[in-house]
């Protein structure tokens, strides 16, 4: 991937924070791409908020390496489970707030980062070979895609979730 594929993934990961936390956003605001990953993303993250702790920056890195080793541990990469990935960098920065742990920038831009960086690395090229973004990502998931992608996408972040209470 390049420089610029990455700085566009990581303006998803980043778009995708502010978006959980309610922040506004200057400029434009986010892009349609970045829009339909916020509705989608947000709605599968609600239900499994409770199973995981998350105390520091370097416990969300560590839990997010494990929970990303489990969900792509067969090799299969499809959208639902890149979205599974964003879904979860919202639950890792809900719980850092609600552990008490007050994220300042450098928080949000480490999280988006190390997950930005995830995604290039691990599914980057089916990305590309899949349509990319706007051709790929958002023509499966815009309003008229069927409910059964959403329940196949909150089935997997909660099975993920739940195989990670047997080590937290």
């Amino acid at each position: 991937m390049t420089d610029s594929e990455f700085g566009y993934i990581h303006n998803l990961t980043q778009d995708y924070l502010w978006y959980v936390l309610q922040i506004p956003q200057s400029g434009t605001g986010p892009s349609k791409t970045s829009r339909v990953l916020q509705k989608v993303a947000f709605s599968v993250q609600k239900p499994c908020l409770d199973n995981v702790n998350i105390v520091s920056i370097d416990n969300a890195r560590t839990i997010f390496s494990q929970v990303m080793e489990t969900e792509f541990e067969d090799g299969i990469i499809n959208w639902g489970r890149i979205v599974t990935i964003f879904a979860f960098e919202g639950i890792l920065i809900k719980k850092l707030l609600q552990e008490r742990i007050a994220p300042d920038v450098d928080t949000y831009k480490e999280i988006s980062y190390f997950v930005a960086e995830y995604i290039m690395n691990n599914t980057g090229e089916w990305i590309r070979q899949n349509g990319g973004w706007e051709n790929g990502f958002v023509k499966k998931f815009e309003p008229k895609s069927g409910w059964m992608t959403f329940l196949e996408v909150t089935g997997k972040i909660c099975e993920m979730l739940s195989l990670l209470k047997q080590y937290y």
